[in-house]
């Protein structure tokens, strides 16, 4: 058995020391119960329930905050064998297959979908090592190699037991579990910051385009909170009535044609892969308010002359999903070169995107959503957004001095966001090289732990 395991790996392109162990994964389960699947059917969302984790809440290995889905205490009785208690792996079946998460004590209660593969193993502490094996590129290439793709990439629990693992001294084990750690946690922490970043713009938005606080405080006689004077003298004093209700006076709703040059589809086609070239962008780089890029796929530059014919994507774009996951809007940051995957389209603001921080904001805005929720079309195997109707939804318009206000308060937030995004992904390319080689035995943790410092400074 340890031959023919140790055959996989070095096929997979993984290296390995000749003292060093091989063995079948689930070798390391607690127990022949130590791997199952998540809640099959979790029912309504329950207000007050057991938070439900979904693939969907987890990205790059981090589930960042606490899942809004939540199943009642009777479905949560009823799979009580995958009931968290804060010491499991985690492993998504679907959407992308092989993800890991090692859960923390502040995960205990909560449970898992059926998408998702819950490991108990008899080591504890081996789990961020066996995260770090599992998304190596060896332990990619062999969770590629054994995918059933009938109708969707769907890793199997029987596939997941068999898979093999390389098992070093304990000295080495930690050594690997602790770069694995320090990279995972700092990639999570500028996730982390990004959402908040994301929430002060979002409330900034809400309080001055959907609740109307200054225009309400100057009807009451007040000087609006935290905002100067010059500002505050760009909101009127009263609200009228509106196709979307009352709105203030002297604003207009004008339908989404007049305010953009144009709504871009992207090709219903994915170009081949590259080594490097221009990021071809996906809906999985889609995260609900921003563009996750640290998961990329590259294509070549003379498929990206081919993908682009349409629109090249520029900075102050925006990009949102219109099929399967609706009503994702990102902006696209200065200096990526990108093209529009499928399920995917481009809106592309007037005057030369002064505008783009305050269109974005419209769009994720509650306001904004339910109306996309209105006009989804519902599919029998997928839900869509007709874009040949999405220009004529209407749209609240402001003065332009004000747009510009508010786009020049919330631009360094969005700027250091973009900031964040390029660290993240130049944290997770590292640690895609950095532990490889660690499991292979080819980079001790000295020298790992310069390359960590010079990458985060």
């Amino acid at each position: 058995m340890s031959s023919e395991l140790r055959a996989l790996w070095t096929h997979a392109g993984g290296l390995l020391p000749d003292d060093w162990p091989i063995v079948p994964l689930e070798s390391l389960l607690r127990d022949g119960k130590g791997i199952a699947v998540g809640v099959m059917y979790p029912g309504p969302d329950t207000a007050d329930g057991i938070p439900l984790i979904k693939v969907g809440d987890i990205k790059d290995g981090v589930i960042s905050k606490r899942p809004t889905y939540c199943i009642s205490a009777e479905t949560n009785h009823e799979y009580r064998r995958t009931q968290l208690e804060g010491d499991e792996l985690l492993i998504t079946l679907v959407g992308n297959p092989g993800e890991c998460v090692v859960v923390r004590p502040e995960m205990r209660g909560w449970n898992p979908a059926r998408a998702i593969a819950v490991l108990r193993l008899a080591d504890a502490g081996l789990r961020t090592y066996i995260k770090a094996v599992l998304e190596s590129s060896a332990g990619k290439h062999l969770i590629d190699s054994v995918l059933n793709t009938t109708v969707q990439k769907t890793l199997n629990l029987k596939d997941i037991r068999r898979l093999p693992i390389p098992m070093p001294d304990r000295a080495t084990v930690q050594d690997i579990s602790s770069v694995s750690d320090c990279l995972t946690e700092r990639i999570g922490l500028l996730r982390e910051t990004n959402t908040t970043l994301e929430a002060i713009a979002q409330a900034l938005f809400k309080s001055w385009f959907v609740d109307f606080a200054p225009v309400r405080a100057k009807q009451q006689g007040w000087v609006p909170v935290g905002m100067d004077e010059a500002t505050a003298a760009l909101f009127p004093t009263g609200l009228d009535d509106s196709a979307l209700g009352p709105i203030p006076t002297g604003w207009r709703v004008r339908p989404i044609a007049e305010v953009v040059e144009a709504v871009f589809d992207g090709p219903h086609a994915t170009p081949p892969e590259s080594d490097e070239g221009p990021v071809f962008l996906g809906i999985k780089n889609l995260t609900g308010t921003a563009l996750d890029l640290g998961d990329i796929r590259h294509i070549a530059e003379a498929d990206f002359v081919q993908w682009t014919k349409r629109a090249t994507p520029r900075a102050g774009d925006i990009v949102f999903s219109y099929e399967a996951t609706l009503g994702f809007f990102a902006l696209i940051p200065p200096g990526l070169r990108c093209c529009l995957g499928r399920r995917l389209a481009l809106i592309r603001p007037q005057k030369d995107h002064a505008d783009g921080h305050f269109w974005f904001h419209q769009f994720i805005a509650a306001p904004f959503q339910r109306l996309l929720a209105q006009h989804t079309i519902q599919g029998a195997t997928a839900n869509r957004i007709a874009l040949k109707h999405f220009p004529s939804y209407s749209v609240l318009c402001p003065p332009a001095r004000l747009r510009s206000a508010f786009d020049a308060v919330v631009a360094p937030l969005w700027s250091r966001i973009h900031a964040n995004q390029v660290q993240s992904q130049t944290l997770t390319s590292l640690r895609d090289t950095l532990l490889p080689r660690l499991i292979s035995g080819q980079l001790r943790l000295p020298d790992a732990a310069v390359q960590i410092t010079e990458a985060c400074t």
